[in-house]
């Protein structure tokens, strides 16, 4: 099947959300409401276009000043001045809609379209080229004209509007595609989102996706799971053992963690999780790199905790066998940090994933709705390249005979499930790990001591006559 020809669009997640870029020569509506970032969007990629050779013909019919717009654009790195005049004309119809009408903007349109050899033309203000029209009739009339003329010379047209216009208008009836941007205001936050309204003759990615302003312009996050519904390697489950850091650990699960396995390690505050998965990721060498990424302990400080337990994580760091990303529990981004995390891994050749924790992501979600879909396809994609993952959720009961675990549809994505507890014995508090589940294989199921000393952790047999026995029961995953 012949490939149509794309224009990209140079926004990062936006080429991803339309396969590729606009379909070169089609037209194309991006609308919201004053503010939400249209402006921004269609002058990026504009430059973008014509950094790489294209030709751009930007007509305003709004009373704005070109002026004004550079100073404001001036912020952002994709902008060149230089451009301006050259690869990039701007022209102001605003005159000429007031006093002459549309059939004269077309008519202008049309000779700059051919004097700038234009190969994508933008018209920012498509709301008062409707105002300015007698009736339906005359704005499909002006659409359908300005389309012909860019068509024939091989342009690609966005026009831009402030209007929200229904799927029935006469603007959505006569373009190829739609783009629509929105802000909603959840709790203290002010979340865009971006939606592929309409993309004739073409697939892409439906649904909204969150973006955001930066001074890089605008950056797209493509939901998650609409752009990895299948991972690349679907039978990726890796038939070899690797040490889990903890030898008496590997004792009871058969000699090790199976290669490309997930495992969730599920406790409370205190009780080694990360401890746990600092051993773990200790295992990893220049050639089977390993990540940490995590968001209650920067790099310092898990530096200074593995020393404490005798592991050389700073020597690790040094030698470029572990990479430490740390980011804030503050406002994130989902789907920003799940492409991020792919990236990391799929760019460095990550073997071994500490996520520390699960938990620390769920909280970035303003749709909780969505968290097993999402954590499906970041742990299959983490599975399909190869990484071996470790993972923590933390859980509030520090006493007490229920553990509330990740729900069932989440838990059962993960080949391993530990369980750390704190249990009054002998009157002492002191932890214990149980091994829940080992897919596929046998294990020890006892209860064991988890003793954490400088020189690692052992896991001793439990005492009898403990005052609490831990049990497990599944429920809905809470973030916390």
């Amino acid at each position: 099947m012949e490939q149509l020809a794309r224009l990209q669009s140079g926004i990062e997640g936006l080429d991803t959300l339309l396969e590729g870029g606009f379909v070169a020569g089609a037209s194309y509506i991006v609308q919201g409401r004053p503010g939400s970032g249209k402006t921004i969007l269609a002058n990026q990629i504009a430059f973008h276009h014509a950094k790489g050779g294209g030709r751009v013909l930007f007509a305003t019919l709004l009373s704005e000043s070109h002026e004004r717009l550079f100073q404001f654009l001036s912020t952002m790195t994709f902008f060149d001045r230089e451009r301006v005049g050259d690869e990039l004309q701007f022209v102001s119809a605003f005159d000429t809609l007031e006093s002459e009408g549309l059939d004269e903007v077309v008519k202008l349109l049309r000779r700059e379209i051919v004097r700038q050899k234009a190969s994508l033309l933008v018209v920012d203000g498509l709301l008062n080229a409707r105002s300015r029209a007698e009736s339906p009739l005359d704005t499909k009339k002006f659409i359908a004209e300005l389309q012909g003329h860019a068509a024939f010379a091989g342009c690609t047209v966005l026009f831009l509007t402030s209007s929200r216009l229904d799927d029935g208008s006469p603007e959505h009836t006569m373009v190829d595609g739609v783009i629509e941007l929105g802000e909603e205001l959840i709790g203290s936050r002010s979340i865009r989102r971006l939606n592929l309204r309409k993309t004739r003759g073409s697939s892409a990615v439906a649904g909204q996706h969150e973006f955001q302003i930066t001074g890089r312009g605008i950056v797209v996050h493509p939901r998650l799971e609409a752009v990895l519904g299948r991972p690349a390697n679907a039978d990726s489950f890796g038939t070899s053992q690797i040490p889990s850091g903890v030898a008496d650990l590997d004792d009871m699960i058969g000699g090790g963690l199976q290669r490309t396995s997930v495992t969730l390690v599920i406790g409370p505050s205190g009780s080694g999780k990360t401890t746990l998965g600092l051993n773990f990721l200790a295992q990893s060498t220049p050639e089977e790199p390993g990540l940490h990424f995590g968001f209650y302990e920067t790099e310092e400080r898990l530096k200074r905790k593995a020393e404490a337990l005798g592991l050389d994580l700073r020597g690790k760091i040094g030698s470029g066998a572990v990479r430490v990303q740390w980011q804030p529990t503050t406002e994130l981004w989902l789907d920003a940090m799940g492409h991020q995390l792919l990236r990391q891994v799929r760019e460095g050749k990550i073997r071994r994933v500490l996520i520390d924790s699960l938990g620390g992501m769920a909280r970035a979600s303003t749709n909780p709705g969505r968290h097993v879909e999402f954590f499906t396809a970041l742990i299959n994609e983490l599975r399909a390249l190869g990484a071996t993952v470790m993972a923590t959720w933390e859980i509030r009961d520090m006493l007490g005979t229920n553990a509330h675990a990740p729900a069932m549809e989440l838990s059962s994505l993960f080949d391993n499930l530990f369980l750390l507890r704190f249990v009054e014995a002998e009157a002492e508090l002191r932890r214990f790990l149980s091994v829940i589940k080992i897919r596929d294989s046998q294990y020890d199921p006892s209860v064991r001591e988890l003793v954490i000393t400088s020189r690692g952790i052992h896991l001793t047999r439990a005492v009898k006559n403990m005052a609490t026995v831990a049990t497990t029961t599944f429920t809905h995953p809470s973030g916390s």
